[in-house]
């Protein structure tokens, strides 16, 4: 998987248009997030400007700064929308598989994959996550419920909840950096999804086995 120029052509995947029926001030909003989106595909984080992004959305920087108070605010407001767009991608994949494993695997390495392919996107996520933990609060949701449901499936066994969801979020994270920063060796994601099962206490082989079953396609 070649990661594109900037690292983060592929948000342009998950952009939405923007509604035309929107009221003009939410409407506002949203060409400024699309514009940010495109700008950062074409630029990169560093190279970024607010009046690339204005200029994008065919408005004043003025205008900008009565939606976003700083570059950083708008940074933070895609990787947060572009979150939640790639999470329910992922978990929508995974509707009509019951096996929490299986599940807890797909999860896991599709958000390994996603590193490697939009490497800057990442690790800007990833930072974002660390200063608002809203971010990730709705991939923390999903990860527990897959958690609570192994642990009610009897295939994972872990001494707390607490202690389960900091396995996988420390395993997850740490791999996503390793990819993102391209020292992740080929099948990374899959051996990252193996350890993280064999660690909520499935065996090597069941765990091996369980995390090398294919993906399902992401739905469009």
């Amino acid at each position: 998987m070649e990661p594109s120029s900037s690292g983060l052509g592929d948000l342009l995947h998950y952009l939405p248009p923007v509604d035309p029926k929107l009221p003009k001030k939410e409407r506002t909003r949203a060409q400024l997030l699309e514009a940010a989106v495109h700008v950062l595909a074409a630029r990169g984080v560093e190279q970024t400007t607010i009046q690339e992004i204005a200029e994008r959305a065919r408005v004043t920087p003025a205008t900008f700064y009565n939606h976003f108070p700083s570059k950083d605010d708008v940074l933070a407001a895609v990787a947060t929308w572009v979150a939640d767009q790639f999470t329910e991608r992922v978990f929508a994949s995974m509707q009509g598989i019951t096996d929490a494993a299986q599940r807890m695997a797909t999860g896991n390495r599709r958000f390994v994959l996603l590193a490697m392919e939009s490497p800057k996107w990442a690790l800007l996520l990833l930072q974002l996550a660390s200063a608002s933990p809203a971010t990730t609060a709705k991939i923390r949701a999903y990860a527990q419920a897959d958690l609570e449901a192994g642990i009610k499936q009897k295939l994972f066994k872990v001494p707390s909840k607490e202690a389960g969801m900091d396995l996988i979020n420390g395993a997850v994270n740490s791999a996503m950096v390793t990819a993102a920063l391209g020292g992740a060796p080929k099948h990374h994601d899959i051996a990252v999804a193996t350890l993280v099962l064999r660690g909520l206490g499935m065996s090597t082989e069941d765990a091996a086995a369980t995390a090398k079953r294919p993906l399902p396609p992401l739905p469009a």
